[in-house]
């Protein structure tokens, strides 16, 4: 990659990571299905003044829309809503560690997906080792009797299921706009969000202004503008090399939280971080090849 793919991939990295503190700022104030309702829709707005700011084709088809709506709902409000949820008893550098998975989720998915992507050794290798990782994470709440902890991270789980599930849906949308995909998906996860926030949580009360800079935050800048700059970067860098974002992610998420949010990060969480990340080099083929191994 060039440097400039490379500042994009960091800063990608970096801005998701930041999600995580946004989150937790927001959960002060508001529920996660407020959460999810509030980014998605902030999301929504943004990535629609883009589209048109530039002139693209709308797409028309009300068959379409319900797809992509769907798609939305699985692919943003829920996995959107789940993390703020696991982060009520999670620290958000640790939620980012699980959301790291993604990539390992995905290689399952694909398995026993229709027309998927059958695994292979290595990524088997990946996948034993992403869930050992998330295990070490886990220990220090199953040891001390934090159920809570246990549930949260069993969210996130979930979360990066759902996010695999979406990537394997989004195939068949292969031929629709970035930007017009973009948007229609946040449409649907927006209308399908703020109806079910309203009716489990009440209207939201927000008193702190670092709630609403949190909201305009998460919503312009982690939603809106990089699943803008995601969909033009992945065809010129490739999926393997995009996947390095995950990698950054947590690292942002940990440095942020322990900066701004005064969080505590065990020597356990670094290890199950970096028993994700021997997972995901195996995942994309790097440390077999670098090993001179035999990826059959």
């Amino acid at each position: 990659m060039t440097l400039r793919e490379w500042f994009w991939i960091i800063l990608l990295g970096t801005v998701w990571g930041g999600s995580f503190i946004f989150n937790a700022l927001l959960i002060r104030e508001l529920g996660p299905l407020w959460v999810t309702a509030i980014r998605v829709g902030i999301g929504a707005l943004g990535c629609w003044v883009f589209l048109f700011a530039r002139g693209k084709k709308v797409p028309t088809h009300w068959k379409l829309w319900l797809a992509l709506g769907l798609l939305g709902v699985l692919n943003y409000a829920i996995p959107f809503a789940l993390f703020p949820m696991a982060q009520k008893s999670l620290a958000s550098g640790v939620a980012a560690i699980v959301n790291a998975l993604t990539p390992i989720m995905t290689v399952i998915v694909s398995h026993f997906w229709r027309g998927g992507e059958r695994i292979s050794w290595s990524k088997s290798v990946g996948v034993v080792a992403g869930f050992s990782g998330v295990t070490v994470l886990a220990l220090p709440a199953l040891t001390g009797g934090g159920d809570s902890q246990v549930w949260a991270i069993a969210a996130c789980l979930l979360a990066t299921l759902c996010y695999a599930l979406a990537l394997n849906v989004a195939r068949q949308f292969r031929e629709v706009e970035a930007t017009a995909l973009t948007s229609i998906a946040l449409t649907g996860s927006a209308v399908a969000a703020i109806p079910v926030a309203f009716i489990f949580e009440g209207l939201p009360q927000v008193q702190l202004g670092s709630t609403w800079l949190a909201a305009l935050a998460i919503g312009l800048v982690s939603t809106a503008f990089t699943f803008q700059v995601m969909y033009r970067l992945l065809p010129r860098v490739g999926a393997t090399n995009f996947s390095t974002t995950t990698l950054i992610a947590p690292v942002s998420a940990i440095i942020l939280g322990t900066v701004f949010l005064d969080e505590v990060i065990l020597p356990s969480h670094l290890l199950g971080m970096a028993i994700i990340f021997v997972g995901l080099t195996f995942i994309d083929g790097r440390l077999p090849r670098l090993l001179g191994w035999q990826m059959r």
